[in-house]
């Protein structure tokens, strides 16, 4: 085989993507995305803008990369106590969305739009390489959680034919149903219920209730 081709130009400076990223997640959410710019983030990045735009092509590449990290960060506990498992992995997916949420200046303190997470799905439905990215950092994250799930059902703590895709789908679409759609609150509490209620239909007989 003939040697790989060696990549031309600069690598790229971890240490500035860094600073980049965490400037760029300032500005999200202290203006929200209609007043986030790569202009505004390279300056304050102290970058000249041409180094962004060769990472980032737009705005919404810059954006959608920020979130995709904190998804990344998002702890997936491994207890042994699935619903307790579940509630707390819920919990912090929670507490993001509503960051994400409020960010940039609100009307009012109880607005219930989605606010930037409304944005973000509009981002990944413009541009087919950034919908690509989003379904591959979900794909990935969501591994994880289907590992802890079927984990579970292996040591009996789920009917044998329950069906850890299905399991997650339900929670975490009514997340995003109730963010996006209706407007109401998510929290811990709701987690909880959500989580109770998905469980129900697939606990073993003798731990459902009667």
């Amino acid at each position: 085989m003939p040697p790989a081709r060696a990549r031309r130009g600069r690598p790229r400076d971890a240490a500035t993507d860094e600073r980049i990223l965490r400037v760029a997640k300032e500005h999200l959410m202290a203006g929200g995305y209609a007043a986030f710019t790569v202009d505004k983030v390279a300056e304050a990045a102290g970058v000249a803008k041409t180094t962004l735009y060769r990472r980032w092509p737009t705005k919404d590449h810059l954006a959608i990369t920020v979130v995709a990290r904190w998804q990344q960060e998002v702890p997936v506990p491994d207890t042994g106590d699935l619903r307790a498992d579940l509630v707390d992995y819920l919990e912090e997916i929670t507490n993001g969305l509503n960051r994400t949420r409020r960010a940039g200046p609100r009307d009012r303190p109880d607005d219930p739009s989605a606010g930037l997470v409304g944005e973000l799905v509009a981002v990944a439905a413009r541009h087919p390489d950034i919908g690509e990215l989003v379904r591959s950092v979900f794909e990935q994250r969501n591994a994880l959680v289907l590992g802890l799930i079927d984990r579970a059902r292996r040591r009996g703590d789920l009917r044998p034919d329950a069906d850890p895709e299905l399991l997650f789908d339900q929670l975490a679409g009514a997340l995003y149903y109730r963010l996006l759609i209706t407007g109401r609150p998510i929290d811990r509490p709701y987690a909880e219920r959500l989580v109770d209620a998905a469980l129900t239909g697939v606990l073993p007989p003798k731990e459902n209730p009667t």
